[in-house]
């Protein structure tokens, strides 16, 4: 069994024509999609980069490991305690090492654990390859060492070989060289000059005035990334930006591709193309960051081309932690007792189920989390998405927020005032599991690490010494309403 996995940081499923999109962005990772299932409603469970990985690699919600923001408490996976052995179950139980003791030569290349020093990332990989840039690598730089690998590799019997890029994160970094295949292309968006007028007199991180997080200064490394949107060209010049680091991403996968062809290992190449979270392109004000717990920042893609496997889509509701355990059933292997995942093996290979028709695979609803840009939990289920904010960024966000994403997919109609019901159900639900998350733990370490972030000083990105001088360029701005709103909520605890 060999298995490549790529993991492409900051992808939007929106953004790939196999989702929809009709920019030509991403041709070889169509190409896959075209052969395997295409999952269309997966969800990390906590945003954005640390704590989705971490829940992918342990097959755990990051209430479980303790893992939900970047920095303080949050940052770091919960001790085992007590229950540690000689060594952590890690090396068992996360997904590289559930694979390795399954059989498979597990191998990284990229960059992302130096970048958070998310050294639990590497537990069960035989190799590694850091490719030490701190995620501002581009894919130049991770290329190679992926093709040298290959080169000398690809034809060993049982292999998983996960590799990193990170094009499409921002600031847009696509070379000048690669220039701007979407120059002439007009954006297939929703953003109108109104709608963007109407943003600029927001607040917050990544609003149109602040892109830079808390000014708008350009930095002139990364001319593909404004400071600030002043009008529709500038959006046109982060979208293209952002859709450039797709592409250029893309063609150096097609590159992977051409050299597995010529080892003769493709034809019986399991492939996985999977993102850590998406990211905010206007979605409540909020541009070129993955800062929410919404569908901008928490749907993600998941294509999976399996030898002998099903082609075509499942629209059930899956999570980013899901895939351990489908792999495990997929390969035969026991799943580890602490998992949150479930499988969902049976939509990707027929033989798993006798029934004539598709089974459901999907939950009945999901909860989203992110807590390093502003403290917030959402319910998916159904057309819906209900947020609750407890920490909001900076970004004056209603406590409840409402969406109906299949009427509105960039969330512009909050319905909570007139659907209270709607939202005392999703409180329900959200309740539900968080009895269900305490439940599941031991009672030394029943301790929500929301609150944890909290009592530690909220989210990494909106820690109060932000706040003065963001007050102040606020009121500089022409927007002191808002200066003063934030200094009523949050003026007060520094």
């Amino acid at each position: 069994m060999r298995i490549l996995y790529l993991d492409l940081d900051t992808l939007r499923p929106d953004h790939l024509g196999c989702y929809g999109y009709p920019r030509h962005t991403s041709p070889n990772i169509d190409s896959v999609a075209a052969e395997g299932m295409r999952f269309d409603q997966v969800y990390t469970s906590d945003a954005p980069c640390m704590p989705s990985r971490t829940a992918l690699m342990t097959g755990q919600f990051g209430f479980h490991t303790g893992v939900v923001g970047h920095s303080g408490t949050a940052g770091d996976l919960r001790l085992e305690g007590p229950y540690r052995g000689f060594r952590t179950s890690l090396g068992e139980t996360s997904l590289a090492g559930m694979l390795r003791t399954a059989g498979l030569h597990t191998v990284f290349i990229g960059g992302f654990a130096e970048r958070h020093a998310s050294w639990s990332f590497y537990a069960g990989f035989s190799e590694i390859h850091d490719t030490g840039m701190y995620g501002l690598e581009s894919a130049e730089d991770v290329t190679p060492k992926a093709l040298e690998w290959i080169e000398h590799n690809a034809q060993l019997r049982d292999w998983y070989l996960h590799i990193n890029y990170w094009d499409a994160h921002t600031p847009y970094r696509a070379p000048r060289a690669f220039g701007n295949p979407f120059a002439d292309q007009p954006l297939s968006t929703w953003i109108t000059p109104d709608i963007l007028e109407a943003q600029r007199q927001m607040c917050g991180p990544h609003t149109p005035q602040e892109i830079n997080m808390y000014d708008n200064q350009n930095d002139p490394r990364f001319p593909r990334h404004p400071g600030e949107l002043h009008d529709m060209a500038d959006v046109q010049r982060l979208f293209d930006g952002y859709d450039c680091g797709i592409a250029y991403m893309d063609s150096h996968i097609g590159q992977l591709f051409a050299r597995l062809r010529q080892k003769r290992v493709w034809d019986d190449l399991v492939i996985i193309i999977s993102a850590d979270h998406g990211e905010n392109m206007g979605e409540l004000g909020i541009y070129a960051e993955h800062a929410t717990a919404d569908t901008a920042t928490c749907r993600i893609p998941l294509i999976v081309r399996w030898p002998g496997g099903k082609q075509g889509v499942e629209y059930g509701l899956h999570y980013n932690l899901d895939l351990a355990p489908t792999l495990a059933d997929l390969l035969g292997h026991n799943p580890a007792e602490q998992w949150d995942g479930l499988s969902f093996a049976q939509a990707i290979l027929p033989r798993l189920t006798d029934r004539k028709e598709d089974p459901d695979t999907g939950r009945p609803y999901l909860v989203i989390s992110q807590c390093a840009h502003v403290c917030q939990r959402s319910v998916r289920w159904g057309p819906w998405l209900y947020m609750r904010t407890y920490h909001c960024g900076y970004h004056l966000f209603s406590e409840e927020m409402l969406y109906d994403v299949e009427q509105d997919p960039y969330l512009q109609n909050d319905l909570a005032a007139s659907h209270p019901e709607i939202c005392q159900l999703a409180g329900y639900l959200l309740l539900e599991w968080q009895d269900k998350m305490l439940a599941g733990m031991p009672n030394n370490q029943a301790v929500d690490p929301m609150r944890t972030v909290l009592s530690e000083g909220g989210p990494t990105h909106a820690r109060g010494d932000h706040l003065p001088g963001y007050l102040a360029r606020l009121r500089a701005t022409g927007r002191a309403h808002h200066a003063d709103g934030l200094e009523r909520r949050y003026g007060r605890r520094r």
